[in-house]
């Protein structure tokens, strides 16, 4: 076995959050059995993780933005994750546009530890009065930067001026894009903001691991991670990996070897969506989130595009990351070049 080598971070303060039963729901369709969750759960409290987040990937209520709800409901997720994490603290994702504050509410008075609340940075003006209700609701709230490498990471301090005092700030990549050096720039500013700052990466390039340490490397206290990295489009950063690589750094913190069976496991008891690689190849390159791949197929279709020009087209139009109108757009000036051509 290869010599361990000392961490260039300091590992004793460092965190893994799992993520595998919010994440990685994305590859369900958001229909998890409760059995398995429940033994998942069960097997997760015996390892050194420090956090899990559970419940609809893309934020509690996400059923009224008109996603399809989850088969746990609320109340369910509350029981189950009650039941079977004792000491683990456990925690949800938000996204103002749905998750009601009471509902933030009664999740914590049911005993959830802590709330990430996702936008982009340049929305964060529009919902500092959500941030702070949240943060008077709720011990631990978490501000997640949603596609962060879309603002240029010398505009988030005046984007995110005003900001109340929350638990942590995330640098989140979440079109899988980023490199390590951008991952340290991102999480060297995030750290003048704010002192706990998080990492969470996809891995659309197969970055998602290597952006962890880095992450690390640059300050980061906590990584998202989730088993065999099963999660939405290209998935994340994989749980077992980043507590292995604590282990070839010389920390056995995590314990690697349960957590790869635990991976297994994962992998052997759900059936997961299949993913266009083309399309999770060019949306990390290219800078556009997996939540437009549908949008794009179709519009390609109704134009007689390509996809990988389109989205280019696209990202050149945006101001910060391409959204579904410039994404119509670029559909639309592509269809009239081809047309004059």
């Amino acid at each position: 076995m290869n010599e361990s080598r000392a961490p260039q971070f300091p590992a004793q303060r460092v965190e893994i959050l799992d993520a595998t039963l919010r994440d990685g729901s994305y590859a369900v369709d958001f229909q998890l059995d409760e059995r398995f969750v429940r033994k998942l759960l069960r097997r997760l409290e015996s390892t050194p993780i420090n956090r899990v987040e559970v419940g609809h990937g893309l934020g509690f209520e996400a059923e009224r933005s008109g996603i399809k709800a989850s088969n746990i409901g609320l109340p369910q997720w509350c029981e189950i994750a009650g039941q079977e994490l004792s000491t683990t603290p456990w925690g949800m994702f938000a996204q103002p546009g749905f998750s009601r504050l009471e509902t933030l509410a009664d999740l914590c008075n049911e005993g959830m530890s802590f709330v990430r609340i996702g936008m982009e940075p340049d929305k964060v003006q529009q919902h500092l009065d959500y941030i702070e209700r949240a943060t008077e609701i709720c011990g631990e709230v978490h501000l997640n930067l949603m596609k962060t490498s879309s603002t240029p990471a010398e505009e988030l301090p005046g984007l995110l001026r005003d900001i109340p005092d929350v638990a942590g700030l995330y640098v989140v990549d979440s079109c899988g894009s980023m490199m390590p050096a951008d991952v340290r720039r991102y999480v060297k500013v995030a750290k003048e903001i704010c002192p706990v700052v998080g990492f969470h990466g996809h891995d659309n390039l197969g970055m998602a691991n290597a952006n962890s340490l880095a992450a690390f490397e640059a300050g980061a206290a906590i990584a998202d991670g989730t088993l065999d990295g099963i999660g939405r489009g290209a998935g994340n950063a994989e749980t077992e990996s980043l507590a292995g690589i604590m282990r070839v750094l010389g920390e056995d913190r995590f314990d690697y070897k349960e957590l790869a069976q635990l991976a297994h496991f994962c992998r052997t008891s759900l059936e997961l969506l299949p993913e266009d690689r083309n399309m999770q190849v060019l949306g990390g390159v290219i800078g556009i989130h997996s939540g437009y791949f549908p949008l794009i197929d179709k519009l390609c279709g109704d134009f007689a595009v390509d996809p990988a020009p389109l989205m280019e087209t696209a990202v050149g139009l945006a101001r910060h990351s391409a959204e579904k109108s410039d994404l119509r757009a670029a559909a639309e000036f592509l269809s009239r070049q081809a047309v004059a051509a």
